[in-house]
Parts: C-alpha cells; sequence; structure tokens
C-alpha cells in the first residue's frame, strides 16, 4: 500500500517511531514532516502547510491508499482544506499523547483548543490508534469531563463514537546495541526523561539524596530534553550531588545516548505522568533493570509473571529501599540482577522493536484501509 504520513512535529519520539516504522515497514511511505518544535504553532498550522503540499504532489501524480497522522495535526481542518480525493481515503490518527489530559500545574492553565483539535481530530479520523490502554481510557475519560463542562450543547454521544474506532498500537524502539561485560564501579543509576513537573525529578534526587546519607556508593546519569524553564531541583541536585553526576542534560547524539543506558545497572523513573515510557523501553533493552512506579502505562508496558519486581509502590522511602536492595545485590554478585537475568526483562519489552512490531503495525494498517 502506498501511505501519506503527515507528521506536523517531525522530531523526538513522534520522529522516531515515524522514521523507524517507514523503514521496517512492506508499505510504501511518503513522509511530509514539520521540524519538531514550537508545537502549538504546528497544531495551528500544519493542516494549511500539508493541504498546500499534497496539492502540489497530486499535481505531479501521486497517489496514496492511505493516510496517516498524529494527533497533532489538525485532521478535519487538513480534509476540509485537501483536494477532496484525500477525503475519500480511509485515515488513522495515531495518538502519542493528548492535550485533554497531558499534565499542566494547575488546571486553569490548560488551554482545551488544544484538546478540541485532538476531539476533531478522533471524530475525522476512520481509525484511531492510541500507544497504550492506559493512554486510550484516559483520553476518553478526559473527553467525556471536557464536554461536561460545556455550557450547553453538550455531544457527549461522540465519545461512544471514538471509543468505537479506537484500538491500541505500541510505539516501537530501535535495537539497542548488546551489552557487554559490565565495568568495575559503583551502582550506576540513570534517569531518563524531560525536565518538566510531570516527570517528578524531585522524588528521584530525594531518593538518591537518602541513598547518598545511608553511605551507598552509585553515580547518576539524568539525561533528557531541557526547555528554557527549568525546575531549580536539577540546580540544587547538581549541587548537592558533585561529581556522583556522570552524565547530565541532553544528549545530542544517538551513540552517546546509548552508551549511558547501556552502561546503568537501572532505570528509574519517578513519573506522574507517562503515555508509554520509550526511554524505559530502551534502557531495559539495552539491559538495565527498570525500577517504575507501579502505575501509569508501565504495569502494562512490564507486564509478565514476574512484573512485580520491578516496580515500587510510588513512594520515595520505598524507591530508597528499593535502591538499597540492588546495590546490595550488586556488592554480592556483581550483578543488580542477582540469580535473575537482564534478559528476562529484555525479553518483555522484545515485542516493541522494530522488527517484531513492525509486521504488526504494517498488518493493522492493511485492516484499517480495508475495514472503511
Amino acid at each position: 500500500m502506498k501511505i501519506l504520513a503527515l507528521e506536523p512535529f517531525h522530531g523526538g519520539s513522534h520522529k522516531a517511531f515515524l522514521d523507524g516504522w517507514s523503514q521496517a515497514s512492506e508499505h510504501d511511505w511518503t513522509v511530509l514532516g514539520l521540524p519538531g518544535y514550537k508545537w502549538k504553532w504546528r497544531m495551528r498550522h500544519a493542516a494549511v502547510h500539508f493541504a498546500a503540499e499534497t496539492r502540489q504532489l497530486l499535481s505531479r501524480g501521486r497517489e496514496w491508499d492511505v493516510i496517516f497522522c498524529s494527533d497533532m495535526l489538525n485532521l478535519a481542518e487538513f480534509l476540509g482544506l485537501a483536494d477532496e480525493r484525500l477525503g475519500a481515503l480511509p485515515r488513522v490518527a495515531y495518538f502519542h499523547e493528548n492535550q485533554l489530559t497531558y499534565p499542566v500545574r494547575v488546571d486553569e492553565e490548560r488551554d482545551y483548543h488544544f484538546g478540541m483539535i485532538n476531539l476533531s481530530t478522533a471524530l475525522a479520523a476512520t481509525r484511531v490508534w492510541f500507544n497504550t490502554a492506559w493512554h486510550r481510557d484516559s483520553f476518553l475519560r478526559g473527553a467525556r469531563d471536557f464536554l461536561q463542562r460545556m455550557p450547553d450543547y453538550r455531544p457527549m454521544e461522540i465519545v461512544k463514537q471514538i471509543q468505537a474506532r479506537s484500538s491500541v498500537q505500541p510505539q516501537g524502539v530501535a535495537a539497542m546495541p548488546r551489552r557487554g561485560k559490565r565495568k568495575p564501579g559503583p551502582l550506576r543509576i540513570v534517569w531518563a526523561a524531560r525536565w518538566e513537573h510531570d516527570k517528578n525529578p524531585a522524588d528521584f534526587f530525594e531518593a538518591v539524596g537518602r541513598l547518598r546519607d545511608s553511605g551507598e556508593e552509585f553515580r547518576v546519569s539524568v539525561v533528557g530534553e531541557q526547555f528554557r524553564e527549568v525546575d531549580p531541583v536539577f540546580a540544587e541536585a547538581q549541587r548537592e550531588l558533585g561529581d556522583r553526576i556522570e552524565h547530565r542534560g541532553y544528549l545530542e547524539s544517538r551513540a552517546e545516548y546509548e552508551a549511558v543506558l547501556g552502561g546503568a545497572d537501572v532505570i528509574v523513573s519517578t513519573a506522574n505522568h507517562e503515555f508509554f515510557g520509550v526511554s524505559v523501553v530502551e534502557a531495559v533493552a539495552a539491559g538495565a533493570f527498570p525500577l517504575v512506579p507501579k502505575r501509569l502505562a508501565y504495569p502494562e508496558i512490564l507486564g509478565g509473571e514476574e512484573s512485580d519486581r520491578y516496580f515500587y509502590n510510588g513512594t520515595v522511602a520505598d524507591l530508597t529501599g528499593r535502591l538499597e536492595e540492588l546495590a546490595g545485590r550488586l556488592a554480592v554478585s556483581g550483578s543488580v540482577w542477582g540469580e535473575g537475568d537482564a534478559g528476562t526483562a529484555a525479553g518483555l519489552v522484545e515485542k516493541f522493536t522494530w522488527p517484531v512490531l513492525a509486521p504488526r503495525l504494517d498488518k493493522a494498517l492493511k485492516a484499517a484501509a480495508k475495514a472503511r
């Protein structure tokens, strides 16, 4: 099949997903994207841009069987502006995130205009894909809550319409380099996330601060994308942890990022909000022990017979205790896995690697094209 992919925010995890799938896919892809910054402007103007760009491509004889777009596109607006031939095609909208339940510090700051774009995109799509069931369910709850806030003419029926065309199709990750023999040294902990409040960095730094006070030796890497306003907790941690910090900030090089994950004993998440958890999946694929709160999408992502071993109860005290436990295992056996095997966890996330996931997504896309 010939796929027209429209990505207003072709950067970060959006770019990695679309590029990874299109390269591993059996289908023929035309990927139209805009640089991954100024997301609010992308959501506002991408439909106009892509309508003009696709008109030019159609005039040169290009044809497609399916439209695939991310949640950043106002799909309804695009279809209204684009050549009418595109309106006849089946359309799949992929939700990496959504603006109805995306975290804000106080709810009064939420701009529901962007949430309404997400709703209209889901209505305009013939199929709606979410990266996790937790994301799908929270979106549908958020949609109901949002519509209830309307002063009148509440179209509550659209929630069931969207639900009926929704399914779960996970995000994919690139294969990670095979881990070699562990280098000697203390426990190596990595925290890899956006440097924003919803990733709850304060709990992480409090836990490693307690670990330091207990006398444990360790090293930390705190990596991730930074923005104009950075929580002061990061600067405070820099002062308090000093040379215990091995890597800090955004890693421009993919090879450097993979090396940091590949050298970590444990990947920690303290997130209060996570639609999927790409960095955790990548770190586990690289051989790190996952230590994540038992909430959000994590139980779904790291589900399995032995999954409880990878979770803490969400408190700083329990996280600290689990880190002390891992440090103890490392001291006794030379591995945080103790009698276990890193391959156990890696096996849980193998289904997200492109050789496994791309055929599944290709099949789902074919079904979406036929079901219209």
